[in-house]
């Protein structure tokens, strides 16, 4: 895997705020639910994602030898741990997407027939 750097990171980031732009627009909504579709899968979009992230970042900050161990340091890593539950909360968003599917016909929103559940 190639590094990660904070500019590939901001390159995602961008692609996120193309995409709302896009949304704006105003596409079809059974174009616009295929291209969210991806982003709310219930194992591996967004909310899910950055549940994960926020979790791993306080591990790393928690676990690093020079982390000053302060009251400080355990409310910041509690706050991103909470946030990490809030963001995992958000997991069922899939189930909008199930039901905005039904209104525009699971097939054309699908496209590819697989048949998955998000």
């Amino acid at each position: 895997m190639p590094a990660l750097t904070p500019d590939t990171i901001r390159t995602a980031t961008e692609i996120l705020s193309d995409l709302t732009d896009y949304l704006r627009e105003g596409p079809s909504p059974v174009e616009a639910l295929a291209l969210v579709e991806p982003l709310l899968d219930e194992y591996t979009g967004l909310p899910v994602q950055l549940a994960d992230t926020l979790r791993a970042l306080a591990r790393a900050v928690q676990e690093h030898p020079g982390t000053p161990r302060t009251a400080q340091l355990d409310l910041l890593i509690t706050e991103l741990r909470t946030a990490a539950w809030e963001q995992t909360d958000q997991h069922a968003l899939h189930y909008v997407l199930d039901d905005l599917r039904d209104l525009y016909g699971s097939t054309a929103v699908n496209g590819q027939g697989d048949g998955r559940c998000l």
